[in-house]
C-alpha cells in the first residue's frame, strides 16, 4: 500500500472513531481486493455484482444484491470479481449503537455472530427499499439536527431487522435453556476480549476460572453448560480462540513473538512457544516470513 493510501486510511479510521459512525456509497470497482483487516466497527454493504467473500473460516461466491454483515472481531477478505460492483456501506462502533440500549440484540444476532449467517441475498424491490435507508443516512449524517445520531440508529436499526425478517427461520439461535443462555454469554464474553491491538495491554481472561468468576458462576457449572451445549470443554474454546489470535498476529502484524507472548498473557516467550506448538503442530516463527525471522526476538 502506498504511503498516502495509508495516511489516507488512518485519517478516515481517526475521523471515524470520533463519531462512531459512518455511511457512504461505493464507486464503481472493476478490480477491487479488499484484504484481510482487523477493524474496529460492526459493517453493513449493501452490494450489486459479483463477488468472493471469505469470512472467518468460510468463503461465499456472491452473485445479484446481498447484505453483508461484518463483526470487528471476524477476519474477511473480499473480491470483486465483476466489472461492475455498486451500492452503500456504513461503519458503526459498539458504543455508538449502545445508546440504543439494543447491543443485545446486535450481539446475539445471527447476521453478526461466529457460525452465522452475515450474508443475506436481496431482491430489486428490496434493494430500491434498502438504498433510500442508506441515502437517509448519508444525508443525516452531514446535517446538524441535535438527534441525527438517534435517527441514524433506527435506520441501522432497520436494516438489521430486514434481514433477519429474509432469514430462513432455521438460522435463528433460539435459546431454549439455561445451559444455551449461559454458554452465549461465555462465548461473546470470549469474543470480547479480542483483536487485541496493544502490546501493552495483555490478554486477563485466560482460563476457564476467570470467566466463571466474570460471570459470577461456579467454574463447574459453566463447564457443565459450554460441554453440553458445543460438545467442546470451556478451555478448549478458550485456547482455541487464543491460537486465532496468536496466529493473525504473526501473520499481519510486525510483533515480535516475546511481544505477542506478553500480549497474550504468557510470562515467558518459551510457554507461548509450547503453547502454539501444543496446539497448532507449529512453532511461532513458521508462520513469519523469511525475511523478518531475523529480526524477531525469542
Amino acid at each position: 500500500m502506498e504511503k498516502g493510501n495509508e495516511r489516507s486510511v488512518s485519517t478516515f479510521n481517526s475521523e471515524l472513531k470520533l463519531k462512531g459512525f459512518n455511511a457512504f456509497q461505493i464507486e464503481d470497482d472493476s478490480n477491487g481486493v479488499r484484504e484481510y483487516s482487523r477493524k474496529d466497527f460492526y459493517k453493513i454493504c449493501l452490494t450489486t455484482g459479483e463477488s468472493i467473500i471469505n469470512y472467518a473460516d468460510r468463503s461465499y461466491v456472491m452473485k445479484g444484491t446481498i447484505l453483508f454483515f461484518a463483526n470487528p472481531n471476524i477476519p474477511y477478505s473480499w473480491e470483486t470479481i465483476s466489472r461492475s460492483y455498486v451500492g452503500y456501506t456504513c461503519l458503526f462502533s459498539e458504543d455508538f449503537y449502545k445508546p440504543s440500549d439494543r447491543s443485545e440484540s446486535l450481539q446475539h444476532s445471527s447476521l453478526f455472530k461466529i457460525g452465522g449467517t452475515p450474508i443475506i441475498p436481496i431482491s430489486e424491490e428490496k434493494r430500491e427499499f434498502l438504498n433510500g435507508i442508506f441515502r437517509n443516512m448519508i444525508t443525516e449524517q452531514r446535517t446538524a439536527y441535535a438527534f441525527k445520531d438517534d435517527l441514524i440508529r433506527n435506520y441501522v436499526n432497520l436494516i438489521i431487522h430486514e434481514a433477519l425478517k429474509l432469514q430462513p427461520a432455521q438460522d435463528f439461535d433460539q435459546v431454549k435453556n439455561a445451559s444455551h443462555r449461559i454458554t452465549n454469554v461465555f462465548l461473546e464474553l470470549l469474543e470480547r476480549q479480542f483483536p487485541i491491538e496493544r502490546k501493552d495491554r495483555p490478554l486477563q481472561l485466560r482460563t476457564a476460572q476467570d470467566y466463571a468468576g466474570n460471570l459470577n458462576l461456579h467454574v463447574n457449572y459453566l463447564n457443565r453448560a459450554v460441554k453440553e451445549t458445543t460438545g467442546k470443554s470451556t478451555t478448549t474454546h478458550i485456547t482455541e480462540r487464543m491460537a486465532s489470535e496468536a496466529k493473525a498476529l504473526l501473520l499481519h502484524t510486525d510483533w515480535n513473538v516475546a511481544d505477542i507472548a506478553y500480549a497474550l498473557g504468557f510470562e515467558y516467550p518459551t510457554y507461548f512457544n509450547n503453547f502454539f506448538k501444543r496446539i497448532t503442530g507449529t512453532n511461532p516463527m513458521s508462520l513469519r516470513p523469511a525475511e523478518s525471522i531475523g529480526d524477531q526476538t525469542h
